[in-house]
């Protein structure tokens, strides 16, 4: 059955050697539709981002960008503003009709860690063809802060699947009326299910937060330890508007709650740039169950916004976003939320979990 592979799914292609790794994937790296993947134990500093080209290797490009590597057994800073290349712990064969997609976890989003997916042969980030097999790497690249990595730790994550999976407005429209899909707001179901941002809160006039220039270190492993008010700026508002600042980077939330049925996924994407002088980042995917359970309708989305070359003025309900579905090829045997750490169900505005 075409659609995205669920956790049993991924688990038998590690079985059967398609994934491999230096290391065993661990059980905490399967989530009920994607694969957590691991930084590898060096880090190559880069002059400039770049990508294989066809018919062409990451490392037979190194020469020409790589400006020193750095080990990082004990621990290494990755500085805001620099581009670095790492590789993964894990490596793949893609069998045929199974292609793959990458993206950050949620966490990496909400501190503006841009992480992409490279691989040999590559023209694009984060898209891997039927077939390809070799290597991964992940690009990263702090935006607005410092980060403190180590081997092991997960920034991005693999969707497989087989065949076309997403879902047509049609399709999108008859699921909305057979399970609802978005509470807090009308469904605007156009190429996906369109969320908009929320700038008058139901308590308190705490709207989001605009992240700090001059912050220090985030060691990634530590979660709970930072003050959210050494990096981050409260943004506070009655007015229902924002004025967004170029350059600055900023945690908003949707009006809308949304849920995910067990037999869907969702990958969050920009919504069109002619509504705007911003473009909001979309950290990752909605796993299956994402939002179900919880009081009300669904759990609102997490909006990572960062505004372009002029100020721009964000209001109240307006559309910033949409959510892709896609089908599940089976349903997972966990869904999110279920005895996994689910680190944002039910969440409303929330900053990674770094912070307190």
């Amino acid at each position: 059955m075409n659609g995205v592979l669920p956790d049993h799914r991924i688990r038998d292609l590690i079985a059967r050697g398609a994934i491999r790794a230096d290391l065993p994937v661990t059980p905490e790296q399967i989530q009920p539709a994607s694969l957590d993947l691991r930084l590898g134990t060096t880090a190559l500093r880069l002059r400039a981002s770049f990508l294989a080209g066809r018919g062409k290797r990451i490392a037979d490009r190194l020469d020409d960008f790589c400006m020193h590597r750095m080990d990082l057994s004990e621990g290494a800073v990755l500085e805001r503003g620099c581009v670095y290349l790492i590789p993964l712990q894990e490596a793949i064969t893609l069998p045929a009709g199974i292609s793959a997609v990458a993206n950050a976890k949620s966490s990496t989003g909400r501190l503006d860690l841009l992480t992409r997916l490279v691989t040999d042969d590559g023209t694009e980030f984060d898209r891997l063809p039927e077939g390809y097999d070799g290597p991964l790497y992940a690009e990263i690249c702090p935006r607005s802060f410092s980060v403190l990595v180590r081997p092991g730790m997960r920034l991005n994550q693999l969707r497989l699947r087989q065949g076309q999976a997403v879902l047509t407005d049609a399709e999108l429209t008859a699921l909305h009326a057979e399970q609802p899909l978005v509470g807090g707001a009308p469904a605007l179901i156009d190429q996906g299910l369109g969320f908009s941002v929320d700038l008058r809160p139901a308590a308190g006039d705490l709207v989001g937060y605009r992240a700090r220039p001059h912050s220090g270190v985030i060691d990634l492993d530590r979660i709970g330890a930072y003050p959210t008010t050494e990096f981050w700026d409260e943004l506070r508002t009655t007015q229902g508007r924002l004025i967004l600042d170029p350059g600055a980077f900023y945690i908003l939330v949707s009006r809308e709650s949304v849920a995910i049925p067990a037999d869907y996924a969702a990958e969050m994407a920009p919504y069109l740039a002619m509504v705007g002088e911003f473009r909001v980042h979309y950290a990752g995917f909605f796993d299956p169950g994402f939002g179900i359970g919880d009081a009300g309708a669904g759990a609102r989305g997490v909006l990572e916004v960062r505004c372009h070359e002029a100020p721009f003025v964000l209001e109240h309900g307006q559309t910033v976003g949409r959510l892709v579905y896609e089908r599940m090829s089976g349903r997972p045997e966990r869904l999110y939320g279920e005895g996994i750490r689910s680190n944002y169900q039910g969440q409303g505005l929330k900053l990674a979990k770094q912070f307190v």
